[in-house]
């Protein structure tokens, strides 16, 4: 039974995240966890580490037992790997490892059940996609999975290679002025 948590959002993004993002990532993460928002990531380097280091209030999806060394949730139901085939641009074409993470990732924007989505994504790429102005690419990386997920469910994304990303989601979620 997935727990109801009225203030979810996905923090995600690359591992090739900037150092200065990261520190602004846990520092916002932080923030928002004394707003009382609940975090889900996905347990990688870069981005996901930097959400999720320090914070308790986080469910870390992970695409198989013992991924990276975190400590988190593995689910793996067909349902997972049906969404992410839909989502995925080339997926008869990843390895098996891969299609695991990419069918992860639909945890982290949809949760354990796959009906309980996210209110926004927080993530960095190096190409700013938001799935919407501007569409992924193959410098979106992994975290395009989840931004295209987002997408096609309605659910903002604000992509920290924008400078005007935390301002947008202050406002758009009363969050205050960011820092």
């Amino acid at each position: 039974m997935t727990e109801v948590i009225a203030k979810r959002y996905a923090g995600i993004g690359s591992r090739e995240t900037p150092v200065a993002v990261l520190d602004l990532i846990n520092r916002v993460a932080l923030r928002l966890e004394q707003l009382g928002w609940y975090l889900n990531t996905g347990g990688a380097d870069g981005a996901d580490a930097a959400f999720a280091n320090g914070i308790a209030n986080k469910r870390i999806y992970l695409p198989w037992a013992g991924y990276n060394g975190v400590t988190g949730i593995v689910i793996d139901s067909p349902l997972s790997y049906q969404l992410a085939a839909k989502y995925h641009p080339n997926w008869l074409a990843l390895k098996q490892g891969a299609q695991k993470l990419m069918a992860r990732n639909c945890h982290q924007v949809l949760g354990d059940d796959l009906k309980t989505p996210v209110q926004f994504v927080l993530c960095w790429t190096r190409d700013g996609a938001d799935g919407v102005t501007v569409p992924t690419s193959i410098k979106t990386g992994g975290t395009g999975q989840a931004i295209r997920i987002a997408a096609d469910h309605d659910i903002p994304v604000y992509n920290l290679f924008d400078k005007t990303a935390l301002h947008r989601l202050a406002a758009n979620f009363n969050l205050g002025q960011p820092k």
